[in-house]
């Protein structure tokens, strides 16, 4: 795509600091996300707590400048490759740019940044019903064996 800029966000960037929260308040509001807006409290802390997270790597997507998508990504370790582990937790593109290889382009700067890090892996947890799970085998991820699910326990 022409006049596509991926970069890595720079929390204190306002610019970026006001994409990623843009950004993941669309996707937040997808169906494939929430269904529903972030909560005001969550807008309004989200960068100053991800600026205490010294694991989170976020890529962002400008097409002739416009924040188009993001990619939240937090590091973690395997012990089973005793590596570290990148973790794509949030990939969105607006609506108004899916479909334009914006998505892509973001799976390829998380791996870029991986190899960087010697990372083993990159993971992500996608819905059933999500249409980038096509993006996603594209792009070489496999479904793992055994299969998994996911598990959340809420605390507080």
């Amino acid at each position: 795509m022409k006049n596509l800029d991926i970069v890595i966000a720079d929390l204190s960037n306002p610019e970026h600091a006001s994409a990623i929260i843009d950004l993941t308040n669309h996707y937040a509001r997808d169906k494939m996300g929430l269904n529903r807006p972030l909560a005001d409290d969550i807008l309004r802390d989200l960068i100053s707590e991800l600026k205490t997270f010294s694991g989170y790597t976020g890529f962002l997507a400008f097409v002739n400048g416009e924040a188009a998508g993001v990619a939240n990504c937090v590091n973690s370790f395997s012990t089973f490759y005793a590596a570290k582990v990148i973790n794509i937790q949030d990939l969105a593109v607006k609506p108004s740019f899916r479909g334009k290889g914006i998505g892509e382009a973001l799976m390829s700067a998380v791996e870029e940044q991986a190899k960087k890090e010697n990372c083993k892996k990159i993971t992500l947890e996608v819905r059933e019903d999500n249409r980038a799970r096509s993006l996603y085998e594209r792009f070489g991820f496999e479904y793992g064996e055994p299969k998994m699910f996911f598990m959340e326990k809420k605390i507080g």
